[in-house]
């Protein structure tokens, strides 16, 4: 398989979509069980999933295979994800042990609400061209989310991939519109290139 798989980390680094579908599905089952392992919770462990593979999406190049297998260098960034985690809950429960505040969620649902209604106010055929030019799953999810009204665990259902993919899937989806956006109307700053994971 490992073969296979620095093919697919080659062409993932190119923008295959297709590549990084099949990634995922021959790797998710090894990573889950590895994050599981040393977080021993599953939503944890979901999380570490997710951030494991986007983390392929958009790093796929440094795969070397000088340095080992992909399964290795798959261990090693879970492993370390993992730790990051589990130290990130040890400072939030002594945090709540302190009564101190804890720090508001990077991305949540409430903000990916209010993102949803901001490009709502953009022109439709606008959105339909900067949708155009970001990478097919990311187009899924938004188009799903913000022209279908499907929730989640629907997009879920659809895409054949976990809640947590989902949620990050529009995210970065939603980024890399408003980039684009931004990038066509020529707003400082905006490019639509910029971190965008081409397919």
């Amino acid at each position: 398989m490992n073969d296979h798989s620095a093919l697919w980390l080659e062409e993932i680094a190119e923008g295959s979509a297709a590549a990084f579908g099949r990634f995922y599905d021959a790797y998710a089952r090894l990573v889950y069980r590895l994050a599981l392992q040393m977080t021993k919770d599953q939503a944890e462990a979901e999380d570490v999933c997710q951030d494991i593979f986007m983390e392929v999406l958009h790093k796929a190049d440094q795969y070397d295979p000088a340095r080992g297998s992909v399964e290795a260098w798959l261990a090693v960034r879970t492993r370390c994800r993992a730790m990051d985690r589990l130290r990130k809950r040890q400072r939030i429960a002594a945090a709540e042990w302190n009564g101190e505040a804890l720090p508001e969620t990077v991305w949540s649902e409430e903000q990916e609400s209010v993102e949803l209604a901001a490009l709502r106010r953009v022109e439709l055929e606008q959105i339909k061209e900067a949708l155009q030019g970001i990478p097919p799953l990311q187009r899924m999810a938004v188009y799903g989310s913000y022209f279908e009204q499907r929730s989640h665990r629907e997009m879920a259902e659809l895409l054949n991939r976990p809640v947590g993919t989902v949620k990050s899937l529009i995210r970065y989806g939603i980024l890399n519109v408003r980039r684009r956006l931004d990038a066509m109307n020529g707003k400082e700053g905006g490019s639509a290139q910029h971190e965008t994971f081409k397919a």
